[in-house]
């Protein structure tokens, strides 16, 4: 059981070692940074856009109101 623990510190003392000479991971720079900013997402609705269309009926409307939702997945 001792051996097994020794072999264990070991191993952890040159993981260590070697984490400290490589030092910090480019992956812990990712998490640092700064994120964007968020934009503002509009309400739903004609009134609310830029260019609105010249026709808007009541299924304009639920699709726009369900507009993130209606999306399909990214991933196939």
């Amino acid at each position: 059981m001792s051996r097994l623990l020794a072999c264990v510190a070991a191993f952890a003392a040159g993981w260590a070692f070697a984490r400290a000479l490589d030092g910090p991971s480019p992956h812990s720079a990712r998490r640092e940074a700064k994120t964007p900013p968020v934009r503002p997402v509009r309400n739903a609705g004609p009134s609310q856009m830029r260019d609105p269309p010249p026709k808007w009926d009541a299924q304009d409307e639920r699709s726009d109101e369900s507009f993130p939702a209606s999306d399909p997945p990214g991933k196939y």
